[in-house]
């Protein structure tokens, strides 16, 4: 659709065919508006250039963009996070695993987040406990460049290294030190599912997503490492998928976990896997 250009806000929110939210999103977007000011100038005009900006915007959301990468952040556990396209789109779902890691982080303890993306659970983890000692590792520089902005922007203290999973910590002594809690939210959706040709799935970048395989191999590298890079009674985090928390259970077990269990998200899915080194 074209916007017309002279439209007033209300008029235009009225017009534009995406979801009610989306329209309000995309319409401060283009315009520089706040929410509140979308109802408080509902009458004001919208000059040309916002117009052709908003037609530009709706016609990304109508291809199916998400609306994360369009506006180019979200907000996750309260925090507001830079996103774009080399990063996954921080979820409600992942804020469990936030929630679990500080209710088990001591005091100046040491967390490990492993493949960071955007940084959402070290950032908010950090800026949650600054007394809290907290490294993030991922191995795409775009992504560590994403996640160390975030760092900033929320005033959150993290030692960000690229590493293919444990690779850094085990090749620098100084790196590889042991942390109280490891938390991961790998790429955990098996190769061929349906679901990376649906939504949102179908722009994020495909390595965060899937491991290319059974959709178990990262967190099977995950459990089969961190014993090396645990304290004594250590936890370890790590969300999956939606059906795979008995496997992931399994996995933990073998390696010699206690206490293994899972959480469940909002949705009442077993949503994340933990333990405490044995």
């Amino acid at each position: 659709m074209n916007v017309q250009a002279g439209a007033s806000v209300q008029a235009t929110l009225l017009a534009l065919p995406l979801d009610p939210l989306e329209n309000r999103i995309l319409l401060c977007e283009a315009t520089g508006l706040s929410r509140v000011q979308l109802i408080t100038q509902s009458e004001r005009p919208l000059s040309a250039t916002e117009a052709a900006r908003l037609t530009a915007l709706v016609a990304r959301r109508l291809a199916g963009e998400p609306i994360a990468y369009i506006v180019g952040r979200r907000e996750f556990f309260g925090l507001d996070f830079e996103v774009n396209d080399a990063v996954l789109i921080p979820r409600p779902d992942t804020e469990l695993i936030v929630e679990l890691a500080l209710a088990r982080l001591p005091p100046q303890g040491r967390m490990l987040d492993m493949g960071t993306g955007s940084g959402a659970i070290a950032v908010a983890c950090a800026h949650t406990r600054a007394d809290a000692h907290v490294t993030a590792l991922d191995v795409s520089e775009a992504a560590l460049a994403v996640a160390r902005r975030n760092a900033d922007a929320n005033g959150a203290a993290v030692r960000f290294l690229r590493s293919d999973w444990f690779g850094a910590l085990d090749a620098d002594p100084e790196a590889g030190d042991t942390f109280a809690l490891i938390a991961s939210n790998p790429p955990y959706i098996a190769a061929g599912d349906e679901h990376l040709a649906q939504g949102d799935l179908r722009f994020e970048p495909a390595g965060a997503l899937t491991d290319h395989a059974d959709g178990l191999s990262a967190l099977r590298i995950i459990i089969a490492g961190s014993p090396r890079h645990l304290e004594p009674g250590g936890w370890l985090l790590l969300e999956h998928g939606y059906d795979q928390a008995a496997a992931v259970r399994a996995l933990l077990a073998a390696g010699g976990f206690k206490d293994v269990q899972s959480w469940r998200d909002l949705a009442g899915i077993e949503r994340v896997s933990g333990a405490r080194l044995a």
